[in-house]
């Protein structure tokens, strides 16, 4: 079982910056990708960003340019850094953490794991 908590979320004015945390705890060992996704209110969730084990990224157009996923082996976490923020991108962001049996034979479940969702609020 993994557990995932997300930090760094708050309000930020057009142009700012931000820096959310996600801290992945418990048996994390199968976890091939994490990833970033947003949901504004009366939208659907859209992937922002994601890494995999091997460090490899992907970017949401909207985002490309403005934002960098990274993580921290280390310390279980990844890090989403959002500069030139703009309004359009209030919204609860929600780590994720794709656990898959390709990363190792004794991995042998497939399973999405969703952290609480920290809020993000870009004012005009």
């Amino acid at each position: 079982q993994v557990q995932l908590v997300e930090s760094g979320g708050g309000l930020v004015q057009a142009g700012g910056s931000l820096r959310l945390s996600c801290a992945a705890s418990g048996d994390t060992f199968c976890i091939s990708a994490m990833g970033w996704y947003r949901q504004a209110p009366g939208k659907e969730r859209e992937l922002v960003a994601g890494i995999t084990s091997l460090s490899s990224t992907y970017y949401g157009d909207s985002v490309k340019g403005r934002f960098t996923i990274s993580r921290d082996n280390a310390k279980n976490t990844v890090y989403l850094q959002m500069n030139s923020l703009k309004p359009e991108d209030t919204a609860v962001y929600y780590c994720n953490a794709d656990e898959s049996p390709t990363v190792q034979a004794m991995c042998v479940h497939e399973y999405d794991y969703w952290g609480q969702g920290t809020q993000v609020t870009v004012s005009s």
